[in-house]
């Protein structure tokens, strides 16, 4: 409860502008509002950190691709290179399945008692917690998340995640099932074999966590791709498992990209389960790979497009600041982001000009300087996306009420966007934009709100903003969605359960919920001679 605390204070904090943005005039519904932004950003902070790890790593080694390819991974406050990394094919993940299967099938990490790997987790978690500061660097670097976001929020959750699996590692347990006849019944829970995994740039250090912990802690070997524009941070803290005990081979990281590397991964006949967290659409690419190939189980978190709700009785000045907050976090490059923000009629006009004023106030800059609450995209195919559905808001009549442009000339920053006057088929309202655009609704009632809530192919998250316990139940029952917060957002603590309904994913991750994924129901059936009978 204090980290959360904590965390929450440092990213939802009101900032001002910085002084180095210069005014630009835009039209804002009732009046002319002076909009700042930068003709170019300061010169970019170096960051503190080396670069120590660009290959892939394959049994406990770190080893050049096969085909010898490297590709680049972008600063995008700069656009420049940090480092070439190897790029992994088809070939380089039948090479780390093979030494994964190895490792299940002859090597100690299955075998090893739960108690052995619950310390190895627990010695990889004081390792990272050790060097959070190079590893969040490496995270804004690589990313272009603030700084103060990764050392004093993520990196704190990492370190949680590994102390929450680990706590779980000895007691996975079967059960005794009484039989009708004289048989004695028992269930056991085994590992499911060799799991890969394919994780986003979003958050590439908590999604690594949120797949390794529960896979590991469960006897299982991993190959784990990571997203061809975040290599960095998985290659650090893989190292880091090595160091902590971890055998070869249980853990292998291969980067490179989707239509290589990570359809090898989904399509190989040897792997025995899958985890992807990405768009809706690669999900859909994804399972069908595993289908095709040996019917692997797979688990997906994908898209949403997330109802914020607003009620007539809300606190104003906390739900502004809160709705803020679900949307902008992370540059808006957020799965469950709270990019509908539904506001009731009767309090719509005040909410506007608030959350416009607070938009003008979010500081964005180099994520390395203190006080920046809002980095760069990740890359210009997202940048240039936000901006796409920016003209579409435009173009389809909503109300743009401030920002709407880029910042800068170099690095992908874009403008905090607040829209006004969204209708529910609007490109802006519909599509899930990954980026720093908040689409502002007007409703009436409760039962109005709910069914233009749901009506849409994403059932991630939701949140709601209530004085009034009634009409929070009623909300939280009737919208389809995995989550439901009421009164706060993006609160995910390592035993709360994440996941969608409908196409936002199949399976839970965090929590109890997800080390099934990862696990095999055996019931074993013994005949028991002379039975003692009550």
């Amino acid at each position: 409860m204090a980290v959360r605390s904590r965390v929450f204070s440092l990213l939802t904090r009101s900032l001002s502008l910085s002084s180095a943005f210069k005014g630009i005039n835009y039209g804002c519904g009732r009046g002319i509002h002076r909009f700042s932004t930068a003709a170019t950003l300061e010169e970019p902070i170096a960051p503190p950190v080396e670069i120590n790890y660009t290959k892939l790593l394959i049994n406990g080694q770190f080893v050049d691709s096969a085909s010898g390819k490297t590709f680049p991974t972008l600063d995008p406050r700069t656009e420049e290179v940090i480092a070439y990394i190897a790029e992994g094919d088809a070939e380089d993940v039948n090479r780390a399945v093979s030494v994964a299967r190895k490792a299940f099938d002859e090597g100690p990490w299955p075998r090893m008692s739960a108690y052995e790997r619950a310390r190895i987790l627990l010695r990889f978690a004081d390792l990272v917690e050790k060097h959070s500061d190079e590893l969040a660097a490496l995270e804004t670097w690589d990313n272009g998340k603030p700084y103060e976001q990764a050392v004093n929020a993520e990196l704190p959750m990492f370190v949680r995640l590994f102390h929450y699996y680990a706590g779980w590692a000895d007691k996975i347990h079967g059960l005794t099932v009484p039989a009708d006849g004289p048989h004695h019944v028992q269930t056991l829970h085994e590992p499911i074999g060799v799991t890969g995994q394919i994780i986003p740039w979003n958050f590439p250090l908590l999604m690594f966590a949120w797949k390794i912990g529960p896979a590991l802690a469960t006897g299982n070997t991993v190959v784990l791709k990571t997203a061809e524009q975040t290599p960095l941070t998985a290659l650090y803290v893989a190292k880091l498992f090595h160091e902590a005990g971890l055998p070869p081979g249980v853990l292998n990281v291969i980067s490179g990209y989707g239509p290589t590397a990570g359809a090898a991964l989904a399509s190989h006949m040897d792997v025995d389960k899958l985890a992807f967290t990405g768009s809706t659409d690669t999900g859909k690419i994804v399972l069908e790979l595993a289908a095709k190939s040996n019917l692997k189980p797979v688990t997906l978190e994908l898209g949403g497009k997330s109802p914020f709700i607003v009620c007539e009785d809300a606190d104003i000045d906390k739900a502004v600041e809160q709705a803020h907050f679900a949307l902008f976090f992370n540059q808006g490059q957020c799965c469950c982001a709270g990019s509908r923000t539904f506001v009731h009629e009767r309090i719509y006009d005040e909410f506007l000009e608030k959350a416009k004023a607070r938009a003008w106030r979010r500081t964005v800059g180099d994520p390395f300087k203190k006080g920046v609450e809002q980095g760069p995209q990740i890359d210009s195919e997202q940048f240039e996306k936000v901006l796409r559905y920016i003209r579409s808001g435009i173009d389809s009549n909503a109300t743009l009420e401030c920002g709407g442009e880029r910042i800068g000339s170099k690095g992908f920053f874009i403008q905090p966007t607040v829209f006004s006057n969204v209708k529910d088929d609007m490109l802006i309202a519909k599509d899930e934009i990954f980026g720093p655009v908040q689409s502002i609704l007007k409703f009436k009632g409760l039962d109005e709100v709910i069914k233009r809530a749901n009506a849409t192919q994403y059932g991630l998250a939701a949140g709601v903003y209530t004085k009034n316990i009634d009409t929070a139940n009623t909300l939280s029952r009737g919208l389809r969605a995995g989550t439901v917060w009421i009164n706060c957002f993006d609160v995910f603590d390592a035993g709360i359960p994440f996941g969608g309904y409908k196409m936002s994913g199949i399976g839970r991750e965090k929590g109890i919920y997800s080390l099934k994924n990862y696990l095999q129901v055996k019931a074993v059936v013994t005949p028991l001679k002379n039975p003692a009978w009550l």
